[in-house]
């Protein structure tokens, strides 16, 4: 699509509704909220988002209710720069996080996510599952960049901070109601109130379902539609007050979700080679074995067609302020997760690649920080430690020629090929860290800082494949130190400039699917990166805030994992350290109020990456290629209009919009794996009663019913591809709030 196609839209969505009479929600006008003032802690200290000198946005719970935000999914929808997507075995818990082209889209348990994401300050090991639900959360802050002093594990994009409603004295009960089109129904309950003088407590519990989009049509009786959601969330945390200095949470959370597979099809690329000893002798795949709906399945291996994810965590907090300069913080978690899924490659009847798979992971982490704060000077300093244990396992799969004892060949002769019907693969990893990040105010404008951080990690792992002839144990030790320095500069008119540079790190680690035989089973080398960034925050204008950032990162042994269809049979993911690549780009966020009724919030992202030079010997990837599912174009519009009613009641419009262009399924550039740019438009139009205390909303999701590629994979002959689930929805949403 044409960038002139999509202003022309985005200005037709803005007059449409400035051409509405509507006002002020609840009792403030949308200029003040729109310019209310917005603090983070994305930097492990409370500041404003103004003054922190790197690239963060924050999205909060109003945005996240206005623009039907119901998942970690959609946030990547309304953030420059960040795209979220999934891939993992069909499976809806899967989020695949990129920022700046720095991103996973596999799942297996020796990889790890390039985007940090973190819930409440506990760190989330596992792509699978990070596509959380977000009932009741206060906000959810993106760092964009390497994060390597504060966070330092698995950072080199950026974090996601995901940031609970923390227990206090609300004296609050709130119920929430959804129904809609596609069969959907929602609902939670949220409680916040004070126990006793000292102790205090928040509990939600979420429910929600719809329908799915297409059917397995050769199954007598599938388990689960395809693309069917189901899932039961919930979440309880006490806080203690020990003393005026000294307080605990803990807190308590689980999710449970049955799902159907993900929207899933294939496109022909080529005929099977007969000459290929892997696919020559069985049936070829045609046109007229794919399904005339590309939303069904004609897979005949039972159970595929339906997912499951099961999580559940605990963490303990403790704050204590020991004087008034210093603080000390102590953050200790343990969480457990396992999930059910698998696709049917070649999608249709044939029995050529069906990879059932589980895993699962458990992990605890440990974080004692010590912290200072002066009359110009402040620090954060922190030990820091991870363990995970996890494992991923695929079996009894169908993979012709190996899978059937006696396979029937296309001369009608049978021919024996062994047992190829599990694998597995396992891995422990131990990471430590030790970190100090400072800032000092030079005189009251001008202020400079900088971080240290120490990173560690030991990871080992086992493997057993078909083409192994004994399981294969192997183990790898991986370090760095990162850095960063930055300086900011409050301007006479109360805008804030910054520069900084960012040192960051991501550990090394073994491919997950090592198909080709042992010797593929080796550790590929750290990722690090050098980020260089220019930013401008504030208020231009008494009715204009904006977030300006300007970046230009180079990577040194940039990981690209990529499937390789003419290596061991054509199912070999591949991971490679790429010798150098650059990514440069510019982002902007914008607050306008028109008038104190009429606000609009606009985000624009332009990335430019590509692989600059590729080390000897380094097969499949090519200088000038660019990193997989990294648009280069991101863009979101959200305007808000508001009026008071006659009666006191409170009628309020909210509109989105979010366009991603095309990009690469993968890093080795493959025309089959190109996907399409696309584009989707939502709204709310609310109600509010005179007493604040009920709401009702009319609400519509992707409404133009946008059906788009969120990937695609290259294998022999055909290209898998896995479709988007957030289909047109229409409905109606009720809230309702008791005060205790």
């Amino acid at each position: 699509m044409k960038l002139r196609h999509l202003s022309q839209l985005t200005v037709a969505i803005v007059a449409a509704l400035s051409t509405s009479a509507f006002a002020e929600q609840e009792k403030t006008s949308a200029k003040q909220d729109a310019f209310e003032k917005i603090e983070v802690t994305a930097r492990k200290r409370t500041e404003s988002i103004f003054e922190s000198p790197t690239a963060v946005t924050s999205i909060g719970e109003n945005l996240i209710d206005k623009a039907n935000m119901s998942n970690l999914e959609d946030i990547g929808k309304y953030v420059p720069n960040l795209n979220i997507t999934r891939y993992g075995v069909g499976n809806a818990a899967h989020a695949s996080v990129f920022i700046r082209g720095i991103g996973l889209q596999d799942h297996v348990i020796t990889t790890d996510p390039g985007v940090g994401v973190y819930l409440d300050g506990v760190y989330l090991g596992r792509q699978m599952g990070s596509n959380l639900s977000l009932p009741n959360v206060e906000r959810v802050e993106v760092l964009r960049g390497p994060q390597g002093t504060l966070y330092g594990r698995n950072t080199l994009g950026g974090a996601v901070n995901i940031i609970t409603k923390q227990p206090g004295d609300e004296g609050i009960v709130t119920t929430t109601a959804k129904v809609g089109s596609r069969g959907r129904l929602a609902g939670d309950v949220y409680f916040n109130n004070s126990l006793t003088d000292t102790v205090s407590m928040s509990a939600s519990v979420s429910y929600k379902q719809r329908d799915g989009v297409g059917e397995a049509i050769n199954l007598a009786n599938p388990e689960k539609e395809i693309g069917e959601e189901q899932e039961l969330s919930g979440r309880m945390a006490l806080k203690w007050q020990a003393s005026s200095d000294l307080s605990f949470v803990f807190s308590i959370d689980g999710v449970d979700n049955e799902s159907g597979q993900s929207p899933y099809t294939i496109e022909l690329t080529a005929p099977l080679d007969p000459n290929d000893p892997f696919n020559g002798d069985f049936p070829l795949l045609t046109e007229d074995m794919l399904p005339s709906d590309p939303d069904d399945l004609a897979s005949t291996v039972e159970g595929i067609e339906s997912t499951a994810y099961s999580g559940w965590g605990t963490s303990l907090t403790a704050d204590w302020d020991i004087n008034n300069t210093y603080t000390a913080k102590f953050i200790t978690s343990y969480r457990s997760s396992e999930y059910e899924g698998g696709l049917d490659d070649d999608a249709v009847a044939l029995n050529l690649s069906e990879f059932p798979e589980e895993g699962g992971a458990d992990q605890y982490s440990f974080e004692i920080q010590l912290n200072g704060s002066f009359d110009n000077m402040d620090f954060v300093s922190g030990l820091y430690f991870f363990n995970e244990d996890g494992f991923t396992s695929s079996g009894p799969f169908v993979f012709s020629p190996f899978n059937t004892p006696d396979g029937l060949l296309n001369d009608g002769t049978t021919a024996s090929f062994g047992d190829y019907g599990y694998f597995d693969i396992n891995q422990e990893t131990n990471s430590y860290a030790a970190y100090i990040n400072a800032s000092y105010d030079l005189s009251d404008d001008l202020t400079v800082g900088g971080g240290l951080r120490y990173s560690k990690d030991k990871k080992e792992a086992d493997a057993l494949f078909p083409t192994f002839a004994t399981r294969k144990y192997v183990s790898a030790d991986f370090d760095a130190v990162t850095w960063d320095l930055n300086a900011s500069y409050q301007l006479s008119n109360n805008m804030n400039v910054y520069g900084q540079i960012q040192k960051g790190y991501q550990t090394g680690g073994f491919p997950p699917r090592p198909f080709g035989g042992p010797d593929q089973f080796v550790s590929f080398d750290e990722t690090k990166a050098i980020n260089y960034e220019l930013g401008l925050k504030g208020q231009v204008h008494e009715d204009v805030s904006m977030m300006l950032a300007v970046f230009v990162t180079d990577y040194t042994d940039l990981a690209l994992p990529f499937s390789d269809p003419t290596a061991g049979g054509g199912f070999v993911t591949i991971v490679e350290n790429a010798g150098e690549s650059k990514a440069q780009g510019i982002e902007l966020e914008t607050t306008i109020a028109f008038t104190d009724d009429f606000t609009l919030r606009s985000a624009i992202g332009y990335l430019d990456s590509e692989i600059t030079e590729v080390d000897d010997g380094v097969l499949g990837i090519g200088k000038g290629d660019s990193p997989a599912l990294t648009p280069r174009w991101t863009v979101m519009v959200a305007p808000s209009y508001f009026i008071d009613l006659s009666n006191g009641g409170t009628v309020a419009v909210n509109a989105n919009y979010s366009y991603r262009s095309d990009m690469q399924g993968q890093s080795v550039y493959n025309q089959s794996e190109h996907i399409d740019s696309r584009e989707l438009v939502g709204f709310n139009i609310s109600y509010l009663n005179p007493n604040g205390d009920f709401e009702v909303t009319l609400y519509g999701e992707n409404v133009l019913n946008e059906v788009y590629d969120v990937g695609r994979l290259q294998q022999s002959g055909f290209v898998g591809v896995m479709r988007s689930n957030d289909r047109s929805e229409f409905g109606l949403k009720f809230k309702k709030e008791f005060e205790l």
